[in-house]
Parts: C-alpha cells; structure tokens; sequence
C-alpha cells in the first residue's frame, strides 16, 4: 500500500492523508480545509490532488473545520462513500459543516459586491450549505473501542484522544497477501486533564503511526493556573479598568472549556458581577451536542453535573445567536466578557469585535488557543501595533495576553507520554504531522532521545510505501 501526506505536512492545518491498498482501495484519514493563508488558502483548497469520486472512505478523527472542512467540497465533487467517525464527531459535523458553509457564502457575497464595482469576474464558494447538508447522509457513527469492519480486509476501531468531544485515534487493520498491516493515526491529542473531556486512553499496538505535533517544542502550564489567569483577566479588565475583555475562542471545545470555567468561578462566588456574552450561533448549537454526549465526559465533570443542572449556563451569562443582537455589543457600553469564534481571529463574528475593541487600552485580547503562525491571531499576539480587518487597519492599543493551557493539544511531555503505550521496536516508522516545520524538527530530535527510531517529517505531497 501507499501513504500520500497531502495537507497538514510540515504545517498545521488541512489534514488529509491517503491510503491507496494494494487492491484498489482508497482511504483518507481526514479531510481538513486548510485556513489562515489569505488567498492561497483558497487555491490550496480547491486543488486536492486526488478525484473526490474515486475515494471508498474517508476515517475522520474528529469534528474541527481543519480536519473535517472539505467533507462537503468532496461530496460536490462526487464523492459517495462513507465518513467513519465517532457518534459525537458526526453530530458535531452536522452542525459546524453548515456553518463553515454559511461563512463562505456570506464572504462569497461580500467579496463579489467589490469584484463587481471592479468589472471582475465573480467567485464561487468551495461548496454551499445545501452541500454540508446532503454530505451527512455518508456519515457512520461508530462507537468508541467497537472494531469496525469497512470490508474483509479492512477494520478500523477509534479510542479516545481527549482533544474534543468525539475526538479519537484511527486504528487500522489492513490484510494485503495475508499479512496484517496496523496504522494509528492520532489525529489531534487531547491533553491529560481536560476539564470536561475524557483522558486520552492507550491505542492498539503500530506498525506505521502517524501523530500530530502541533506543541512539540512546548509545555503547558497547569490548567488550574491557567483558569486563575482567566479569572484576573476578567478582574484587570472589566473591574480595574472597566474595559471589555475579548476572548476569541474555537466554538467547539474551547469555548465551552471557557465557560465551564467561568460557571465555577460564579459557583465560588469569586466571578466579578458583569455581564458575559458567548457570540456564536455555532457556539450556542455546539454545547447542545456537548450535552446529548454524556458518554464522552470524565468523571469529575460528570459529577459536577449531579449538582449543577446547567454547568454551561449561570446568571449573567448569555448566548447570542441573532446577528442583530452581536451588532448591540458595539454599543454596549459597560464592562464585558465577549466570548465569539473564531479561536484564530481568521473569520465570524469576533473579527467585528475586534475592529471595535482592539483600539481602546482599557480592552484586553485574550488568546486561549493555538493560532497558526500566518493568522490574524498570530500577528495580534506577536505584538503587531497595527492589523488589518477587514480592509481597515487598525491600531492595536488593548492589552493583548495568551493564555496556552486552555489549548486542546497535549504539550510534547504530553504527547510523548501518550505515545508511551507503544512499543518503540514494534513501530517500522513513525511519520510527525499538523505542526509547524521548526517545532516538528524539534520534536523528532524529543522522540529520538526518548528512543524512537525511523521518525520522519513528511513534505506535502510525498508519499511512502508499506
């Protein structure tokens, strides 16, 4: 069989990794859009480098736009096969392919409105919501631990990886001339000690493991620490300076990481009395699926849940669906909490709260997540004094602070212990994907000191031969 690495290779977005069996059989782990290049995004998008129509299966590790986004792009280009996933990555799917839909068609629209006073030609979305709508019917939701058979010679079982909720390894068992072939596939690692999500769990014995590596130059603070920073944020922003505080933040996972955090704080009686916004339909949706999924929860979560009917929900905190109703947060004129999508500042509602926050000293950025080098994100946290936003440059006067540990990615510590289930003499190669080239060069040289042989850092578009 061959192993093409077509997205995710030596950066971190767009993951997409392609099995082609001896007999035929196409499998791809993943189906990420690539995000946060500007124009190039869009090219890198549309030229897949394989026929949508010819792929059996695609093996999706979890629900995030850069893993999942091109779902529906296939399935307009002719793809019929199925999407095998855990139950909640299919529900979440549901709902975040339609928004990332709704986006493109909403940029779409504007963007034309300039070509046309230009006298240029008019642009097409990568795919529209009635395509996110139609993909979901190749969805299978598979259950965590249950061995899956795709055909004779083709299983595939999912184990938890904690990243997000649905989140989970890909293990395949792959017969060709009778003999069996095992690839992991981490997807994205979850850290240790989520607060609401399951802990990573052992997986299955590799002979070729392919693992992500977005944090492997890097350790994370303690999550209890990081909520403290959390706390003072708040009090620094909205109680001493009487500012807005702006927390961009990825509608599934971190933002209800956030909150969760904020509940317990109000339940303390140690949260300052102001009002909190969660600025996205997605967001609002998203923790609905949360909640159907009671089975992905750790156990102190759901203990908290004995307790606290709503640990999502407390006085003072509202969700904002209406367009309208963001619109109003521009003229709101006491101190804040705007919580809004998305994580890396690249697109939805929260690009509009900066251009209206970002200039005032006595408003804060809070970054609680991972932004790829050439994001908007990126540009606010490495201390750019000016940014564009939508067309307009702004002058960056808020505070600006970056909290890593609230991050769905295990830190290289982390990772390399979530690794430790496998035995290093059994793994023929190990193939380090979703990071950025530097920090991967890093982290191979971890590996190797931990006594990982044969680790390699695929180039996109190379391909190996197991």
């Amino acid at each position: 069989m061959i192993i093409k690495f077509i997205g995710a290779a030596r950066e971190v977005t767009g993951s997409k990794h392609l099995i082609t069996t001896d007999s035929g059989k196409r499998i791809l782990l993943d189906c990420g859009m690539f995000q946060g290049k500007g124009l190039e995004t869009d090219g890198m998008n549309r030229d897949l480098m394989f026929d949508p129509s010819l792929i059996d299966h695609i093996i999706l590790t979890h629900a995030h736009i850069d893993h999942s986004g091109l779902i529906p792009y296939m399935y307009k280009l002719g793809f019929r096969g199925s999407v095998i996933c855990s139950s909640a990555t299919r529900d979440l799917c549901a709902i975040m392919l339609a928004d990332s839909a709704f986006i493109q068609e909403h940029d779409t629209y504007t963007f034309n409105k300039r070509r046309a006073k230009k006298g240029l030609p008019l642009v097409t979305p990568i795919y529209t919501q009635e395509d996110a709508k139609e993909c979901m019917n190749l969805f299978i939701g598979v259950p965590n631990n249950m061995k899956f058979r795709i055909d004779d010679n083709i299983k595939v079982r999912f184990t938890n990886t904690g990243h997000m909720l649905g989140s989970g390894v890909a293990n395949l068992q792959i017969i060709e001339n009778g003999i069996i072939k095992r690839i992991a596939y981490t997807g994205d690692i979850g850290r240790p000690v989520d607060p609401i999500i399951s802990n990573p769990q052992p997986f299955p014995q590799a002979d070729i493991l392919i693992t992500e590596s977005t944090y492997g130059d890097r350790l994370h603070k303690d999550i209890q620490a990081a909520e403290e920073e959390l706390l003072k944020a708040v009090i620094d922003t909205c109680v001493t300076r009487g500012g807005k505080l702006i927390i961009p933040a990825f509608s599934v996972g971190r933002t209800q990481e956030v909150v969760y955090a904020m509940n317990n704080f109000f339940n303390q009686r140690r949260l300052p009395k102001v009002d909190m916004f969660v600025d996205s339909p997605l967001a609002v949706n998203a923790t609905t699926v949360f909640r159907m999924h009671p089975e992905c929860f750790n156990n102190e979560f759901a203990k908290v849940m004995e307790s606290d009917a709503d640990p999502f929900g407390f006085e003072n905190l509202f969700y904002v669906t209406r367009v309208e109703d963001s619109k109003r947060l521009n003229d709101h004129k006491k101190p804040c909490v705007i919580i809004s999508a998305s994580g890396m500042m690249e697109a939805g509602r929260v690009k509009h709260h900066l251009a209206n926050n970002i200039s005032d000293p006595r408003n804060m950025v809070l970054a609680v997540g991972y932004c790829a080098p050439s994001t908007l994100g990126a540009r606010i946290m490495r201390g750019d004094k000016e940014v564009s936003i939508h067309g307009t440059v702004y002058e960056v006067r808020a505070e600006i602070r970056k909290i890593d540990s609230f991050s769905g990615h295990a830190d290289y510590r982390e990772m390399i212990d979530f690794l430790g289930c496998q035995d290093k003499s059994a793994l023929e190669k190990t193939f380090l994907v979703h990071g950025d080239y530097e920090t991967q060069k890093k982290y191979a040289s971890s590996l190797n000191s931990e006594g990982y042989t044969n680790v390699e850092i695929p180039a996109r578009g190379q391909e190996h031969i197991v």
